[in-house]
């Protein structure tokens, strides 16, 4: 077995955003790296595409604007006069009910009404939720609640109908997971502390909404003119020869004289003085298998979904849909395949011509194994049903994303302090990723960021 090796450097291993946000740190301040990952594109599940003039995102196509870390990474590489908001005044998002598209009234928080009017007119929900939502202003929390599901503490404060037609769909969109088994505590942290501020979550929702009044204003999602993979390509190329690349699946890592070896698949190795570890934790687990079994057992506990996004191009005129909104969500009480569909142009601008239309669908991983004709056909028959849809897709794009998505269940928070423990007697050794604090890519950002600074302060 042969090895590479750099005086005083940090390997990071795994190429997706939290890698890179990582290697981006070290370059910055001008740190020896070296960062290894299996496939030849970096990036992970951000990847863009351009066709026929429409641009086509294969994994998320935002990030939510509250949260800086993104948009602090994308001034840094210049990129700032391409970021672009979503057309929030065109935002309305459907809910599929009884086979009819309906639209979320207006003034809900995910399951949260801010405005009783809308929601007391909107045919999503029935009499018995609509009373309940609006007594729920006087409902009282008992303080130190338990950990709860995220169906739990929908169904507490606003009953099943919110679980089954809100908090299931809005939620299947971002972490493709069941609300029964999802952590409110990891997922709804903030609905959590206004629960335990306010006993309501409507009361809590209204008073920190009022706080902000008058405080700036803009889009609720952000993005880039041409795709999230202007983020990967700018980091890829100002990070050339600031730190060196390996292309290699990592299958172990050990300790060694210069601090850690890691052990390629193809045989060979590389050396580092630190290691950054920012794969997801069913890989994570493998490699650290030899090092720490205890360390090891708690990531390969948690779990991770697949998914799907297949976007379908038309022409403009022969669509015939009027894309009044976002796209719609397809609770799993309604759902056959579809889990969600974007209707992309109406959501950011420049991403499709005006003659043209890209309706972006998603699908849950019990399909990743069916066959492209299959699923299209699928999709085109519940479109039809849903939308009126009866023209021939111009293109298509297909992308299968196998257990990308961490799942935050029940305990998740518990178990990440045990596992950041357990790492934590490993000198030198730092975890990053989105099965953490958070799946979104400011989330990752930060994590990649935070684990540079922990290996920093531990000298």
């Amino acid at each position: 077995m042969s090895a590479t090796s750099g005086p005083n450097r940090t390997a990071i291993l795994g190429g997706g955003i939290s890698g890179l946000a990582a290697a981006w740190e070290l370059a910055k301040a001008g740190q020896p790296a070296v960062l290894i990952e299996q496939d030849a594109a970096l990036g992970g599940v951000i990847r863009t595409n351009v066709v026929q003039d429409c641009v086509i995102e294969a994994g998320p196509d935002s990030f939510l604007a509250a949260k800086p870390a993104a948009l602090e990474l994308i001034r840094e590489l210049g990129l700032a006069d391409q970021v672009i908001g979503s057309n929030d005044h065109l935002r309305v998002t459907y809910i599929r009910k009884h086979g009819r598209l309906i639209p979320m009234p207006d003034g809900l928080m995910m399951m949260i009404p801010t405005k009783l009017l809308p929601v007391a007119f909107s045919p999503l929900l029935g009499w018995g939720t609509k009373i309940r939502m609006g007594l729920e202003y006087f409902h009282s929390s008992p303080p130190n609640a338990p950990e709860r599901s995220v169906a739990q503490l929908v169904r507490e404060h606003y009953g099943q109908e919110a679980v089954d037609y809100l908090a299931e769909p809005l939620l299947s969109g971002v972490y493709g997971g069941d609300p029964e088994t999802l952590s409110a505590n990891a997922v709804l942290g903030q609905f959590i502390e206004l629960e335990k501020k306010y006993g309501s979550l409507t009361k809590g929702t209204l008073a920190v909404r009022a706080q902000r009044k008058g405080g700036p204003a803009g889009s609720l999602f952000k993005t880039l003119q041409g795709g999230l993979g202007q983020l990967i390509e700018a980091l890829t190329q100002q990070l050339d020869g600031k730190i060196d690349r390996v292309t290699g699946a990592v299958v172990s890592l050990a300790r060694s004289a210069e601090g850690w070896r890691i052990g390629l698949a193809n045989g060979t190795a590389v050396e580092a003085a630190r290691v950054i570890l920012a794969v997801p934790a069913g890989p994570a687990a493998q490699i650290l298998a030899g090092l720490d079994a205890e360390l090891a057992e708690l990531l390969a506990a948690i779990p991770y979904n697949s998914s799907m996004t297949i976007a379908l191009g038309y022409d403009r005129q022969a669509l015939g849909h009027p894309l009044d909104g976002f796209g719609f969500l397809i609770p799993k009480v309604e759902r056959r395949k579809l889990v969600a569909c974007t209707w992309v142009g109406t959501k950011f601008n420049h991403r499709v011509p005006p003659d043209k239309a890209v309706l972006r669908c998603f699908l849950g991983g019990a399909h990743i194994d069916e066959p492209d004709d299959a699923l299209i056909a699928a999709i085109r028959e519940e479109l039809r049903d849903l939308m009126g849809v009866t023209a021939t897709p111009a293109f298509h794009t297909v992308q299968r994303w196998r257990k990308a998505m961490a799942q935050y269940t029940l305990g998740h928070q518990g178990r990440v302090r045990e596992i950041r423990g357990l790492a934590g007697r490993h000198e030198g050794l730092a975890l990053a990723g989105n099965f953490l604090d958070g799946i979104g890519i400011p989330d990752c950002i930060r994590s990649g960021q935070a684990a540079v600074r922990q290996l920093e302060q531990a000298g």
